[in-house]
């Protein structure tokens, strides 16, 4: 951990709790124990060090998705989903403040959308990858090939958005039991509307009526 380390962990912490507008590069060097001499060596200014927590300091969604979406077929479609949304909650819960701090400006959004067109990335890569997941998923039999695998992830995404802007609101923090159980409820839901039907062809179905005796 070097100077730089320091300062961008000090700036999580500073946008997270005092948001963008408040945020000063005088209170952010001091939560990290410089001087702003010291700070202003590493970034050009507060804009900047914003973006470099958005790409050095967000939780990882991304990278946690791609473990999930490059094993289609381990583990079951319904555990995997209750995984991803614990995460994607996670992630929505703690980004939530920094990602609204991108709206207070014009040109820090363009910056900020410049620079994910760089990387190839932006908040739909994480759904996207998920239909694709599910797509495996139909391929194998696990998930029902009529399911709309884009309306599932949509939905489970935005509740997952949904719950970081409610706990961001209300100030309320769920325990992890609580958080557990609210992304479990959230992955059978969205399991449900993809698991394949049960009954299958010549399995489970009523055989012919015997005629009555006369």
């Amino acid at each position: 951990m070097g100077t730089r380390d320091d300062i961008l962990d000090a700036a999580a912490e500073v946008l997270r709790t005092q948001g963008f507008a408040r945020a000063t590069t005088k209170s952010i060097a001091q939560v990290a124990g410089y001087s702003e001499a010291a700070l202003y060596k590493h970034f050009a200014d507060k804009a900047a060090i914003l973006l470099a927590v958005m790409h050095e300091r967000m939780p990882e969604l991304p990278g946690s998705l791609k473990e999930l979406i490059g094993s289609p077929g381990s583990a079951t479609v319904h555990a995997n989903l209750i995984r991803l949304a614990g995460i994607a909650i996670d992630f929505y819960v703690e980004g939530f403040p920094i990602l609204v701090s991108l709206f207070s400006s014009q040109d820090l959004l363009t910056a900020h959308r410049r620079r994910l067109q760089e990387l190839d990335a932006g908040p739909h890569k994480a759904q996207e990858g998920l239909v694709r997941y599910l797509q495996e998923e139909q391929k194998l039999g696990r998930v029902r090939r009529t399911a709309d695998v884009g309306a599932a992830a949509a939905l489970l995404f935005g509740a997952c958005f949904q719950r970081g802007f409610e706990v961001n609101f209300t100030g309320f923090r769920p325990s992890l039991e609580e958080h557990n159980a609210y992304a479990g409820a959230l992955g059978r839901t969205i399991y449900e509307s993809l698991r394949p039907n049960p009954l299958k062809r010549g399995v489970g179905r009523p055989g012919p009526r015997s005629r009555p005796a006369r």
